[in-house]
Parts: structure tokens; C-alpha cells; sequence
């Protein structure tokens, strides 16, 4: 290691004396690539930056039943899979086109409509300009830049909208079939119901009488004393052994589908909400504001990357011509 050290510092010394020998070349060709990187930043057009952030919800529903998630509130924020969700149509094409169509994004971008690639090129230029990231802390931030710093504020506020717009949409797509469903099954019951009902009222109107009461008929014939109410009640008695096992299936028919209509009630009720509500399926930590000062281009970075590129690059190639000029005197 001691026999490195002299080597390294005599490398070293030589290296500088060489930068120092060519200072001059060095120092013209990197004040002239300083001066282009000057002029090209100038030439850059600014881009500005709005940024919204957001929470994904917990939930998108309200639930009807007993034994509902106390967790699940509406009140609560989302987590590490409803973020994932809310990415995923954020970055959907259901929001994209619908972005690209009200703020003539096409002509925007300056895509020429006859472009065989156009949507290609508008795609490449829309994720350029639109970014959604998650944050650390669970939540998502929406990042748009654009040439004019209205427009940027506009679209990013925009998307913020289209969230539950877009997931309200998807949502309706599964819930008003099955709400479609709901209601026809309970119309049915509701229907079965009242047919019963209509038959047990039409037995009554004959004189047909619950079970509890057709056992007091026979009592109620002995005990009557008339020519006529004697009449009565043997025709009653008539009419119940015709149709009372009729009716006392009825009753019990009718009791189930009671049964059912009450205990189908929670179902139809919850599919009636989820096929007509609309819902927020996010919580707005920031808006998007109209930036006051542009993101880019860093003249300052740009200047200094291209001085110190410069400068290591215009070394090296001395370094390789000397040594090829060396080799040449060898040979």
C-alpha cells in the first residue's frame, strides 16, 4: 500500500499538470458549452406544476345490516388496498379520455388529428404531463405540469371530481342489475302475498273461519235454539268442512311469505342504496392552486450539469488523443 501511494500522487500530479497544460482548450470549450446550455435553457419552454392531494375512503356504502363493520364507517380513511383501487382508476381510461375531451388535450399537445400514432403520441404526452403517485402516508397525489399554469391547476382539480363520477359509475354497473333483481323478487313475493290474501278474504266473504274458531262450531250448533240460526251455523259448518283445510293452508302460506318479505326487506333495502346513491369515495387533503412560479426547467442545474459533463468530457477525449498520439510515436 506504501508503493501505491507515491504512484497515485504522481498520477495525480500529472493530471493536473496535464488539465493545466491544455487550460486554455479546456476552458474555451467548456465556456462555450456553458454559454449553449445557457441559451437552450432560455430557449426551454416553462412548465408549471399544480399538485391535489387526496385520501381514499374507507368505504362506499351504507350498510343496512346488524352486523356491519363498526370499522367501515363512512367517516373513516382507506388503506393500503382502497388507495391501490383508487390508483388504478385514476390512471384508468375512463378518466383520461373524458380529461383529453373537455380540455382539447389533442390539439393542446399540438398531436396532428390525422397522425396515424396520434394516440399514441397523446398518451406519452398525457403521462409526461399527468402523474399519480402514492404517498408515504397512504395518500395519493396528483401532479399535473403544462405550459400554462391555469390549465394545469384546472385538469388536476378536474381528475379530483371525476373520482367518484367514474367510481360511481362502475359501482352502478354491478348494483342497478342486482337492484333490478331485488325488486323483482319482492314484487313477486309482495304478489304471491296479495293473491293469498285475495283468496282467504274471498273464503271468508263464504264463511270460511280460522281453526280456533271452526272448533267452537259444533258447540255453537248445539246450543242455538232457533229453526234459523241453527240453519246458519250447520251451513257454516258445511263450508268449513269444504274449505277449511283450504284456508288453514292458506294462513300458513301466508305467514311465510310474510316471513320472507320481512326478512328479504334488509336485502332489497341495501341494494336499493347502493343502486342509488351517489357517493364520495375520497376525502381532499389539498386542492390543486395555480402555481405562482414555474417547476422547470432548473437553469441552474441545466448550466452546471453541462459545465462539469463539459469539462470531464473535453478532459478525457485530451486524454485519449495524447495517448494515441503516443502510441503513433511508438510504432
Amino acid at each position: 500500500m506504501s508503493e501505491n501511494a507515491p504512484e497515485f500522487q504522481s498520477e495525480s500530479r500529472n493530471l493536473l499538470l496535464f488539465i493545466w497544460r491544455k487550460r486554455k482548450i479546456v476552458l474555451i470549450l467548456t465556456g462555450i458549452a456553458i454559454i449553449a446550455s445557457v441559451v437552450i435553457s432560455l430557449l426551454m419552454t416553462p412548465m408549471f406544476k399544480s399538485t391535489a392531494i387526496i385520501f381514499p375512503a374507507a368505504t362506499s356504502t351504507v350498510s343496512f345490516s346488524e352486523q356491519s363493520n363498526a370499522k367501515a364507517s363512512a367517516g373513516d380513511f382507506g388503506e393500503e388496498e382502497q388507495a391501490e383501487q383508487l390508483l388504478q382508476i385514476l390512471q384508468s381510461a375512463r378518466i383520461r379520455n373524458r380529461i383529453v375531451e373537455q380540455f382539447g388535450l389533442l390539439e393542446h399537445y399540438e398531436i396532428d388529428a390525422d397522425d396515424p400514432n396520434k394516440f399514441y403520441k397523446l398518451g406519452q404526452e398525457y403521462s409526461s404531463h399527468i402523474q399519480f403517485t402514492r404517498t408515504r402516508y397512504g395518500s395519493i397525489r396528483i401532479d399535473v405540469s403544462d405550459r400554462d399554469r391555469e390549465l394545469a391547476a384546472e385538469v388536476a382539480n378536474k381528475i379530483v371530481n371525476l373520482i367518484d363520477t367514474v367510481k360511481n359509475e362502475m359501482i352502478k354497473e354491478r348494483t342497478i342489475p342486482a337492484f333490478e333483481i331485488n325488486l323483482r323478487k319482492r314484487n313477486q313475493l309482495e304478489s304471491e302475498k296479495n293473491t293469498i290474501l285475495k283468496e282467504m278474504d274471498s273464503l271468508s266473504r263464504m264463511g270460511v273461519v280460522s281453526s280456533e274458531v271452526r272448533a267452537n262450531l259444533n258447540s255453537d250448533y248445539a246450543k242455538a235454539r232457533g229453526g234459523e240460526d241453527r240453519a246458519f251455523i250447520k251451513n257454516q259448518i258445511d263450508v268449513n268442512q269444504q274449505y277449511g283445510a283450504r284456508y288453514d293452508g292458506l294462513e300458513i302460506l301466508r305467514d311465510e311469505k310474510i316471513v320472507k318479505l320481512t326478512k328479504f326487506e334488509d336485502s332489497y333495502e341495501q341494494s336499493e342504496s347502493d343502486a342509488n346513491a351517489m357517493f364520495n369515495h375520497k376525502f381532499i387533503v389539498e386542492p390543486a392552486v395555480v402555481a405562482d412560479k414555474k417547476d422547470k426547467p432548473k437553469r441552474m442545474i441545466i448550466v452546471l450539469v453541462a459545465a462539469f459533463g463539459a469539462f470531464f468530457f473535453i478532459v478525457f477525449a485530451l486524454l485519449v488523443k495524447e495517448r494515441i498520439a503516443q502510441l503513433r510515436k511508438l510504432n
